[in-house]
């Protein structure tokens, strides 16, 4: 409610307040007993009904204001679930599982799993700064920028740098978003990967664990930036976790990447849900995003 709808409607509960004080104290000015008799009572009807009817009128037109965002809400998360992919295609011999659940109605998270051809596959994830529907919307415009620079710039240096132009050039300052892009070649597990001011991904099985360090700074900060591509391989056996901060950030205790390793390589076949049962509802503060590839021993 904006602050001339609320002063109108203090303005309307005081005048019913009032009305009800002059009523019983018999008096409209106190401590003055006037007037008295039934002018007494057509004050208070004259105090009474405007402040009456100024009070409903404002909140039903908030009521009405509220529902009709209730509306956009509830047509907001469906958009925003045909942006995540609610079935990621096969790829032979690798096993893709996702989770996203954001804090509020709407979430500021990006996940998406792009066949490119040739054996290789594209992942992307993003986390954008801030909560609800403005993150929403710079998390639908990453994904339509993604999907569209994906199939005319296999490179992702590249890829990167053009999202970050856009993002820019065309949102607000205090806008940004930390992001992972992976490309994936099935034949064989090599990834090449940007990490723009992401968490660090991490691949656990084959002998020590092993993360995908940030290679640049999160698209949308400063105009020009650079970005790296690195390598990788999964062997077969091995997870490559990808997760936004809100999964580390709302798992208890000193070490959560630790936990997060533990939870990985404790049953792989469960990995996810081991993952989610780290999750405290009481130290969630933010969307939660994970994507999961294992790579099969075949």
């Amino acid at each position: 409610m904006t602050p001339a709808r609320r002063f109108v409607t203090m303005t309307g509960l005081i005048m019913q307040g009032y009305a009800f004080y002059a009523l019983f104290s018999h008096s409209l000015i106190w401590p003055i007993m006037w007037p008295g008799g039934k002018a007494l009572y057509v004050g208070v009807w004259l105090l009474y009904m405007p402040g009456y009817f100024i009070t409903n009128i404002m909140l039903t037109s908030e009521f009405v204001r509220k529902t009709q965002l209730e509306s956009d809400v509830i047509a907001a998360q469906q958009i925003q679930r045909t942006l995540q992919p609610d079935r990621i295609e096969p790829v032979s011999g690798y096993r893709f599982e996702s989770y996203y659940k954001p804090f509020r109605d709407v979430g500021g998270d990006y996940f998406d799993v792009i066949d490119l051809g040739d054996n290789r596959t594209l992942l992307a994830l993003a986390d954008v700064s801030g909560k609800g529907m403005p993150a929403a919307l710079l998390a639908s415009n990453i994904q339509a920028l993604v999907r569209s620079i994906a199939d005319t710039e296999p490179d992702l240096p590249a890829l990167a740098g053009r999202i970050n132009r856009h993002l820019s050039r065309y949102t607000p300052r205090e806008r940004f978003a930390t992001a992972m892009f992976v490309v994936l070649n099935s034949d064989s597990g090599q990834l090449t990967y940007v990490n723009a001011g992401h968490n660090p991904a991490m691949i656990c099985g084959s002998g020590p664990a092993r993360s995908l360090e940030p290679t640049g700074l999160p698209v949308g900060l400063f105009p020009v930036a650079e970005y790296e591509a690195r390598a990788a391989v999964m062997n077969p056996g091995d997870i490559l976790l990808v997760f936004t901060d809100g999964l580390p950030d709302s798992v208890p205790g000193d070490s959560p990447e630790g936990r997060l390793r533990d939870a990985m390589t404790a049953d792989p076949a469960s990995s996810l849900a081991n993952l989610k049962r780290l999750v405290d509802p009481g130290l969630n503060q933010d969307d939660i995003t994970i994507l999961l590839v294992k790579r099969l021993d075949l």
